[in-house]
């Protein structure tokens, strides 16, 4: 269990540096794939 811990402890903090070292032009990029998304899922909703 306490190594199980430490994974996903080391997960997270790679996961936060991966993130801060990203350029803004990956966040955009990031950014409008999810705007994508959602606008599909959006049009998959049934109207009442």
């Amino acid at each position: 269990m306490g190594l199980r811990l430490l994974y996903l402890i080391f997960c997270r903090l790679l996961g936060c540096f991966l993130v801060l070292g990203r350029s803004a032009a990956a966040n955009n990029a990031e950014i409008l794939a999810l705007r994508h998304e959602v606008a599909v899922l959006r049009r998959q909703i049934e109207r009442p």
